[in-house]
């Protein structure tokens, strides 16, 4: 009878451990997502700053690459967790029922 239980254990354990394992892999694409935003643009702001002889495109080019990697990841990523509710209607329906 414990061998059951102990298959049930383990098949919640390696669930637990895939989820994670899983968390993990999404932390790290988010970290190199803003990496490359601000290296990419960052070189970019660079290359023109250069070119122009305006040292200031450097730090504007890599906050650039932050917001535009930020608004990707919001845009990919951010819709996992959301919860929906329902409609107003809905509510109101079943609070008063069929009278």
């Amino acid at each position: 009878m414990s061998s059951g239980n102990d298959a049930s254990t383990q098949a919640q354990k390696r669930a637990a451990a895939q989820g994670r394992a899983q968390g993990l892999d999404i932390g790290w694409t988010v970290f190199s997502y803003l990496l490359a935003g601000m290296a990419a643009y960052g070189a970019i702001g660079w290359l023109i700053g250069r070119a122009v002889h305006v040292s200031l495109l450097f730090p504007i080019g890599m906050l650039v690459g932050l917001a535009i990697s930020l608004g990707f990841i919001i845009y990919r990523y951010g819709g996992q967790g959301a919860v929906t509710r329902p409609s107003p209607e809905a509510t109101q329906k079943e609070m008063t029922g069929d009278r």
